[in-house]
């Protein structure tokens, strides 16, 4: 309140210094002139009552503005110039499709252009977009006569820069946001005092899916890196699961709720950027209005102009930059839209690029793309063999690191078209896997014998994923195989030595072709289970053993197996991994395990006795027969 009043004691002294500028709405909406280009500030600072008057104008002469284009980053309230009855007043130009536009944009009574956002100031210092009128909404002055643009600086103060008019909507509601936002009242034309509610923004999706999407990304969010968070229906989920982070850093495009609490609680303290330290760094902000109430005066939050912090030069001067955005489809090549629906406009380029490029070309940078694997209500896979005819290719095949959905996260980095096609649908949703498969192979992009199992034993089960440390104090992580893993598998079978393979296989052969891989990374779930054990070493997962059972008939028990790499055995992997599928047995009710074993495999033999099993062996042709029921020996 003190604020809101001195802001009105400061407005009153101005009023008298420049009374030439305090006129009537219609006063100043008359400076509008045929044709002229029209600049309405954006997204939630839109000045709601001066559209309403520039309405109300129209209907009551509406022969005073024709052929008029306004333009306007985003448009998430009033958008009256984009109705059928004003087309000979109004002309809409979008910079990107909103829900109030999107329809005009589609059927031909708006235009759309396709830009990155951090490009568009320079249309307007370059004169190649002229800008005529802005209408824009500020905060009350300070005694000094500054205007704050609020939560909205974007492209909005290069297009107050090159206005020939400037008309201001005071609002006493509109934050003061430090940074580039600021405008003298000797610099624009007219003030016009009122008082409203500023837009609020809140998008909803399911909560079980964002969440399941939010928790996968937190895994790969480190202590320390600094973050941007797009548009779209997730990034609140995937904030909501950053809690237990620690010293994140922000320098993003737009500012939201769900950053703003990570503030609040100092998850986010900017201690460790690399430029700006100390400062959260956006350009606007879309949010509710404790989020507005927040940014008020607050020295720890700056907003600078698009062309800054979208600047993929600027982000990449981030150690550890992590960008975090979504996607409408992505194929199995790794291109992703975010701006279109097949021939269909959608939404823009907006900023995504610029951050997944800069991020990229960061120190340790990262990029995570991320999207609920279905749309419409579950019927359409996001994920497709190849982007609709007619989409816009947002992200190209090398923009994009992660890709996180409900059902887990492919790494694309590097990795060639089969991986990536393969990685992509073992994270697609279940029911659409078998036709990528099916498509996948017509279309050349996986090998033609590519297996699947469809259905429930086919499903990979996420439960069983797991930390353990050995008695050696190494902690690993064990998994399930997935189908995407035959390339990490060849790897790691080929980094065996020539006695670990005979020990492993009881065989001669030391190849590891697809055909052969393909009976490990394609199993059935419910009969079988395959483990891989992975360690940390420089930041990336290191495959170093794998342990699995088979189902034999109906005779309750499994036959088992594993395998270490030969520079971690004896560090208690092979323990914990038979520890563990003991474990699952046990909870598909089996009885034990059976095992062929080498006789002069020592190691091997100790270990089965170690765990307490009841053990009956019987030697065959240099060949332990091991017979282990989970029952104490006595």
């Amino acid at each position: 309140m003190a604020n809101e009043l001195q802001g009105k004691k400061a407005l009153a002294v101005l009023k008298e210094q420049y009374a030439d500028k305090f006129v009537s709405v219609n006063q100043a909406i008359r400076s509008i002139h045929r044709g002229d280009r029209i600049f309405v500030h954006t997204a939630c600072a839109e000045p709601q009552y001066l559209l309403r008057s520039l309405v109300e104008y129209i209907e009551s002469e509406p022969k005073a503005v024709f052929d008029a284009e306004v333009l306007q980053v985003w448009s998430l309230g009033l958008a009256p110039y984009t109705q059928e009855k004003y087309k000979h007043n109004f002309r809409h130009n979008s910079f990107f499709i909103g829900s109030s536009t999107r329809a005009a944009v589609n059927s031909g009574l708006a235009d759309y252009t396709p830009i990155f956002l951090s490009e568009i100031p320079k249309l307007f210092q370059r004169g190649h977009v002229p800008v005529d009128v802005a209408l824009i909404q500020t905060s009350c002055p300070d005694p000094h006569g500054y205007m704050s643009l609020g939560i909205s600086v974007d492209i909005v103060k290069a297009a107050t820069e090159k206005a020939q008019t400037i008309i201001v909507q005071v609002n006493p509601r509109m934050p003061r946001v430090h940074g580039d936002g600021f405008i003298h009242i000797s610099e624009v034309d007219y003030v016009l005092y009122h008082e409203e509610p500023l837009l609020e923004y809140e998008d909803e999706l399911d909560d079980e899916v964002a969440d399941k999407i939010g928790k996968y990304v937190a895994t790969l969010i480190e202590d320390g890196n600094t973050i941007q968070v797009g548009y779209g229906s997730l990034p609140n989920a995937i904030l909501a699961n950053l809690g237990e982070k620690k010293h994140l850093g922000v320098h993003t495009e737009l500012l939201g709720d769900g950053l703003v609490k990570l503030m609040k609680s100092g998850v986010i303290d900017n201690s460790k950027k690399t430029i700006n330290r100390g400062k959260t760094i956006a350009t606007f902000s879309m949010g509710s209005a404790d989020t507005y109430d927040y940014l008020h005066d607050n020295p720890f939050i700056e907003f600078k102009t698009v062309d800054y912090t979208n600047d993929p030069r600027v982000i990449a001067q981030h150690d550890n930059m992590t960008a975090i955005n979504s996607a409408l489809e992505i194929d199995l090549t790794g291109q992703a839209t975010a701006e279109s629906l097949g021939k269909v406009f959608y939404s823009g380029i907006g900023g995504q690029a610029d951050f997944m490029r800069g991020a990229i070309l960061a120190k340790k940078g990262k990029t995570i793309l991320t999207m609920p694997s279905t749309a419409e209500h579950g019927e359409v896979s996001r994920i497709a063999t190849f982007l609709k005819a007619g989409a816009g290719v947002t992200l190209n095949r090398g923009d994009v690191h992660y890709v996180v959905t409900e059902y887990g996260i492919a790494y694309l980095h590097g990795k060639n078209i089969r991986e990536r096609a393969m990685e992509l649908i073992s994270i697609a949703h279940p029911k659409f896997r078998a036709e990528l498969i099916r498509k996948a192979k017509k279309r050349n992009l996986i090998y033609q014998d590519q297996a699947f199992i469809a259905g429930k034993a086919g499903e990979y089960p996420e439960s069983v994923e797991t930390y353990r440390t050995t008695s050696s104090g190494l902690e690993v992580f064990i998994r399930p195989v997935k189908i995407s893993d035959e390339p990490l598998l060849k790897e790691f079978f080929y980094s065996l030595s020539d006695a670990s393979l005979q020990r492993r296989f009881i065989s001669e052969r030391k190849d590891m072709p697809h055909e052969r891989l393909q009976d490990f990374v394609v199993i059935d779930y419910t009969s079988e289970i395959i483990l891989l054990a992975f360690t940390q070493k420089d930041d990336v997962e290191q495959l170093v053993g794998l342990g699995q059972y088979a189902i034999i008939g109906s005779t309750h028990t499994a036959d088992v197996a594993f395998v270490i790499r030969d520079d971690h055995q004896e560090l208690g992997i092979g323990k914990e991994l038979l520890k563990y599928l003991t474990l699952l047995a046990k909870k598909q009710g089996l009885l034990g395990f059976t095992a062929d074993v080498i006789i002069s495999n020592a190691r091997m033999m100790g270990l089965f006795e170690s765990m307490g099993f009841d053990v009956q062996k019987h030697i065959s042709d240099g060949m332990y027969e091991m017979k282990m029921t989970f029952l104490e020996s006595k």
